[in-house]
């Protein structure tokens, strides 16, 4: 019983930590893209103004605004794909040259060996290595939604002005979904920094992320300004 509760050097307790890492990881962010229809998250709130944006796009003149704003998009995804990078190099230089901040690991936890320092580095690894590629993809959709957004004809009355208009909205709203995902991961990547130190910090960082995502996309200030209807509100 006892070798079936261990893995190498981690435990039950430790396999449960990463268990719930990866469920609430998963579990967090089908929610905030799937929320109940009566309570919306911040997302798929900002979806519906993402195609008033392009709606509004087609009539306005000149559209160097609209342009100015996909820049900017653009500049943000880029940013984090950045320091994602080189969060990524960090850690591997970390498994490559653990010394450092083993000693410290070993001070709180009294248990931690190179190896098991080494294989704690790699969730957070992981869930930057997963933000990278997210973003990198965020980048080219929204480089694809300007080319779009290009296409569509200065004439409203075109009846091909609303059909690009709307092609350019769901690519816009796919590279938003993809940056989204991106930045979750990046919060995952700090939350896994806890099985550095053990399983039950682990599970206490895992909590104390998605509290925060789930309290920003479904409870913050921000939403219920995005809600409101009219100047009445």
């Amino acid at each position: 019983m006892t070798a079936l509760m261990q893995i190498g050097p981690f435990g039950l307790p430790d396999l449960l930590a990463f268990a719930l890492l990866l469920a609430v990881w998963l579990g967090v962010g089908w929610w905030i893209e799937h929320p109940p229809a009566g309570h919306p998250s911040v997302s798929v709130i900002v979806e519906r103004y993402r195609r008033e944006w392009m709606q509004q796009f087609i009539t306005r003149q000149p559209r160097i605004f609209d342009a100015s704003i996909i820049d900017n998009l653009r500049q943000g995804t880029a940013f984090f794909a950045s320091a994602s990078m080189i969060a990524i190099g960090g850690g591997v230089a970390l498994i490559g040259n653990p010394g450092p901040l083993l000693g410290l690991t070993h001070d709180l936890t009294q248990t931690a060996t190179t190896l098991e320092f080494q294989l704690r580095i790699l969730p957070m690894l992981g869930f930057l290595a997963n933000a990278l590629l997210k973003f990198i993809w965020s980048h080219r959709l929204f480089g694809y939604c300007a080319i779009l957004m290009a296409a569509v004809p200065n004439d409203h009355t075109d009846p091909m002005a609303g059909f690009r208009a709307a092609q350019a909205a769901e690519v816009n709203i796919h590279a938003a979904r993809n940056f989204n995902r991106g930045m979750r991961s990046i919060y995952f990547a700090l939350g896994a920094l806890g099985a550095l130190i053990g399983p039950w910090v682990l599970i206490a960082t895992t909590l104390a992320v998605s509290g925060v995502i789930v309290r920003r996309e479904f409870a913050s200030q921000s939403r219920e300004i995005m809600l409101r209807k009219g100047p009445a509100e």
